[in-house]
């Protein structure tokens, strides 16, 4: 059995606001509960996150921002960004605590002691730009991840899937003039942060690996399948990626009423046997998922499990990926192919 790290702690349902929002603590309760039984204490090793430090969320987050949390962290009502994201007395550790369990994992992984890993932190981390908190995010947890990955093992070809419902922004920003990090966002086009159109490709060396698929309600397994089947095909064959990091956003579930997409439960085990497959082919598989949205607390458990169980599974499958001429027609003219073969 694959050597599966998962990080996973109550202190990350400490963050928490009075009046309702869709990002509470209960998104998560019932799946520590379900990872506590006898079946995943003894398939998956449980790894202790840490705080982050100052230091590792300033090579993302600019110092003007991270003064300004600590701040308001000290205040004693609530203060929001947006109408979304908000900054309580446990916040800020919470925050601290998802990114350090994020770079908990990626320290292992690299190391060889585990084979994948999954952070199953809050709050979650791809809205929020080198200066600001927005969409219920707070640190940007994959952009440290990568940025520390950089830094720390100098990899210089990292791969970021981003397939939350939602357009991953503030990765995108942060990431967006560099040819070491290459970001791809598959999203529901038209809703929140209404941005991910598919001539936003990068500036300056990043020209080229910012690869944003912007997608129609109503599209589900099949035409998700086939436009990740084909965009990583091409993408991890010629980028080479030392290691995949993954923004897991379940929030493209067709039971969460976020969004307009269709995706099954069972597709998030698809997607995860098709990034085992090219993690095994380009960086000794090094493949690490981050928990971003999901609002819906049973589907996103029940996706959660399927996508850990896709993990442990000894040998991974090999989707077949159908031709979806509604899909198909999303690639036809991409600006994508000036620079990749897909």
């Amino acid at each position: 059995m694959n050597r599966l790290g998962l990080v996973f702690d109550s202190r990350f349902l400490h963050h928490a606001i009075a009046t309702p929002s869709l990002e509470n603590p209960d998104r998560l309760r019932s799946l520590y509960l379900h990872l506590q039984q006898e079946k995943y204490n003894k398939s998956t090793y449980h790894i202790l996150p840490r705080e982050a430090t100052s230091a590792e969320i300033s090579m993302v987050h600019s110092s003007f921002y991270v003064e300004q949390l600590r701040e308001h962290a000290v205040k004693s009502d609530p203060f929001s960004y947006d109408r979304d994201t908000y900054l309580m007395d446990d916040s800020l550790p919470t925050a601290r605590l998802a990114a350090g369990g994020c770079l908990a994992l990626a320290d292992r992984i690299m190391e060889k002691e585990l084979d994948y890993g999954f952070a199953l932190v809050r709050p979650p981390g791809h809205h929020a730009t080198a200066g600001r908190g927005m969409g219920f995010c707070i640190f940007n947890n994959v952009a440290i991840t990568a940025e520390y990955l950089r830094r720390k093992y100098g990899l210089s070809r990292i791969l970021i899937l981003d397939f939350d419902v939602h357009h991953a922004n503030g990765t995108q920003e942060i990431f967006y003039d560099t040819n070491e990090v290459l970001v791809l966002s598959i999203h529901q086009k038209g809703i929140f942060p209404f941005t991910g159109d598919s001539d936003e490709i990068g500036t300056e060396m990043g020209v080229g690996y910012t690869v944003n698929i912007p997608v129609h309600p109503q599209f589900g397994d099949n035409e998700y399948t086939y436009l990740l089947g084909r965009l990583l095909q091409g993408l991890v064959e010629q980028y080479l990626p030392q290691f995949i990091l993954v923004s897991a956003g379940y929030d493209g579930h067709r039971d969460d009423s976020i969004s307009g997409t269709l995706l099954s439960t069972q597709w998030f085990a698809t997607v995860t046997h098709l990034l085992r497959r090219h993690a095994f082919e380009s960086c000794n598989n090094r493949l690490l998922y981050i928990l971003e949205g999901g609002y819906n607390p049973v589907a996103l458990e029940k996706s959660v499990i399927a996508t850990i169980d896709a993990l442990l599974q000894k040998d991974f499958e090999r989707p077949g990926i159908l031709s979806v001429p509604r899909a198909e027609k999303i690639l036809e003219n991409h600006p994508l192919r000036q620079y990749w073969t897909i």
